[in-house]
């Protein structure tokens, strides 16, 4: 005897997401009659048959987007997690959050736990690791699953990928950092070997070699405290430097703090950029240069892109990128 067909069975004769057929298997009115139509005909095709007491077991999960988030202690990735929250809200979905804090197996853990618990649809900006064994599941599973802010898994057919347009932002800030006349700038920050990382040195690359300019690189965790220690050990092994470009705002805080300790301040004698311009950047003294990644745009951006994916089946493209821009203020000038 053949197998009964199943709900995911529907959903790829129909070329939409298993979340969609559940939708129209509910009668939502979030779903276009196109799809509508389109999910009934493989229904039939297929010989379907919608068991409606065990969905209705099910019902209490309807809806329910599980949001993964790799740093919320980072106010980047939580003022992008607030605004996809709220955003998602108020489409009437309701949202599990879940901070890995960087550890693979603990994403792995908390991504088996949502999908178990039936959620809907995934966002997630991944910690790195064990990518197999997470986006695996989340394959097998056949929900609508986004990929933001840092890539993991390559397979972005399956797990579509946006970001802020990282390197134009590097390359922005370091021109402005060059034009305002430092010639020894170094990058500091971030993990070796990380795509994002890759991703945010890019444009300071590009930019040093066209002006013929050699880079000094210092890899390392995106905090505070690298930072400020990261500029100690400047001061001390490179005391030519005269600019810095950041991987992040909390390392370039923390740069202005061991600054701070030597006497000194952004500015004129030491230019200063971050990344991300976190709420914080504004309010510093003196005030942080940082690249501005709308991240609270970017997060009702991705819920939006999400709920088309959800409701009307239709998948995003497999990369995206975001504008940035650069703001200039007293630290760079």
């Amino acid at each position: 005897m053949d197998k009964r067909p199943t709900i995911i069975d529907v959903a790829r004769e129909a070329g939409v997401s298993k979340s969609t057929v559940s939708l129209v298997l509910q009668n939502s009115p979030l779903v276009r009659d196109q799809t509508r139509e389109e999910v009934r005909r493989a229904m039939a095709e297929l010989g379907y048959v919608y068991n409606r007491s065990a969905a209705n077991l099910r019902q209490s999960n309807a809806g329910l987007v599980g949001l993964v988030i790799n740093d919320l202690r980072n106010p980047f990735f939580t003022e992008f997690a607030t605004s996809a929250q709220m955003a998602l809200s108020a489409r009437g979905y309701a949202t599990v959050l879940a901070n890995t804090d960087e550890d693979p197996a603990l994403q792995t853990q908390v991504m088996a736990a949502m999908l178990e618990h039936g959620v809907s649809a995934l966002i997630v900006s991944p910690a790195y690791g064990n990518e197999d064994e997470t986006f695996g599941a989340i394959a097998r599973a056949g929900i609508p699953t986004l990929q933001v802010l840092r890539k993991a898994s390559p397979d972005t057919e399956t797990f579509p990928f946006a970001a802020p347009d990282y390197a134009l932002g590097s390359r922005l800030a370091t021109e402005q950092l060059v034009q305002a006349g430092a010639r020894h700038i170094a990058f500091l920050g971030g993990l070796e070997g990380r795509g994002v990382t890759d991703l945010r040195m890019a444009g300071y690359r590009e930019v040093l070699a066209q002006a013929g300019l050699k880079p000094l690189i210092l890899p390392g965790r995106p905090t505070r405290s690298w930072g400020r220690e990261a500029m100690i050990r400047l001061a001390e092994q490179h005391p030519e430097t005269d600019a810095a470009l950041c991987f992040n705002d909390l390392v370039a805080l923390g740069v202005s703090s061991g600054m701070a300790r030597l006497g000194r301040a952004p500015g004129p004698d030491f230019r200063l950029t971050g990344f991300d311009d976190i709420e914080e950047s504004a309010e510093a003294w003196p005030a942080l240069s940082s690249v501005r990644c709308d991240i609270a745009g970017f997060g009702r951006r991705m819920a939006g892109t999400l709920l088309r994916w959800l409701e009307e089946g239709i998948r995003p493209a497999p990369e995206t990128l975001t504008p940035v821009e650069l703001i200039v203020r007293a630290s760079s000038r």
